[in-house]
């Protein structure tokens, strides 16, 4: 298994991805820029925008390589400097409340034959959050979680608890999913190849999980109320995405591609002044359920 086969796998997952978001939509098609990055390497941004499901979302690929800036090659505790790194990346931002955010990511990093890992995840971030459907999503990642390792979900479902965690805030972005990172032959008992198998099934979820929530919700009417509320939830992702996520600060680290960086913030949110949900409403109710270390299955 060579660098540039996991590349060209998740290179055609993308393809596999967009392909079946479009159908999903069935009016917006992707605009496509293929881009070099200064350093070494490039990717493949696609952007969908101003569909009859989704407003705003991106599938991007990278494949990029060069100098690994300083402050992250002290980060990671290593002496060398050429890295590569190539993945997958994506955030929907739909029209209609009822239907969720949704963030995917896989990834593989590479230093030397004896440095290098894979990482990703894939969460949920519902405006109203709807147990059911908490459930589904969760069932689903343990499912594929299972196929490779009995304490993956367990593990990955904690971590990312604890990741997707707007700490000002004090709650979580969204009901969690799974997230990893650094995962190598050490740390899970399982080999490159089976753990890049991991990161296929996991892409290979995206669009089946994505499209039982969408068909679920996308004829549902809203209210002004409804999606102004949409609107201070995404402006909370907002808030997570450029202060915490890790992502974002190595793409910028980097040099990356600002456009396909900033591609997971929505084209509208909001932020309203010390907001206060009405007591037994959905609005509060969604925010009793932005917890860490809920057990949805």
């Amino acid at each position: 298994m060579t660098r540039e086969h996991i590349a060209n796998t998740y290179k055609q997952i993308q393809q596999e991805i967009t392909d079946a978001l479009e159908q999903l939509d069935g009016g917006a098609r992707f605009v496509e820029e293929n881009w070099q990055r200064d350093g070494g390497g490039g990717g493949r941004t696609r952007v969908i925008q101003h569909g009859a499901i989704f407003e705003k979302g991106g599938v991007n690929f990278s494949e990029v390589h060069g100098k690994l800036p300083e402050p992250i090659r002290k980060s990671f505790g290593v002496e060398e400097d050429e890295f590569f790194a190539t993945g997958v990346s994506i955030v929907i931002h739909p029209n209609n409340p009822w239907v969720p955010i949704i963030h995917m990511n896989i990834r593989y990093f590479e230093l030397n034959d004896q440095v290098k890992w894979f990482g990703g995840g894939i969460d949920l971030t519902p405006h109203y959050v709807d147990q059911e459907e908490a459930q589904y999503f969760h069932q689903s990642l343990k499912d594929v979680c299972d196929k490779h390792h009995p304490e993956f979900y367990a593990k990955y479902k904690a971590w990312a608890d604890r990741y997707f965690y707007i700490k000002h805030r004090q709650e979580t972005r969204g009901i969690g999913g799974i997230f990893y990172d650094k995962i190598t032959p050490q740390n899970t008992e399982l080999s490159y190849e089976e753990i890049f198998d991991f990161s296929c099934d996991l892409g290979r979820l995206f669009p089946k999980v994505y499209s039982g929530l969408v068909n679920k919700s996308r004829h549902k009417t809203f209210t002004e109320q409804e999606k102004n509320w949409q609107l201070l939830r995404r402006g909370r992702y907002v808030e997570f995405n450029l202060v915490y996520d890790s992502g974002t600060k190595f793409g910028l680290e980097t040099n990356g591609r600002i456009e396909s960086i900033l591609m997971s913030l929505p084209e509208q949110a909001n932020w309203f002044y010390n907001y206060q949900a009405e007591p037994g409403s959905r609005e509060e109710q969604t925010l009793s359920l932005l917890k860490q270390d809920i057990a949805w299955v």
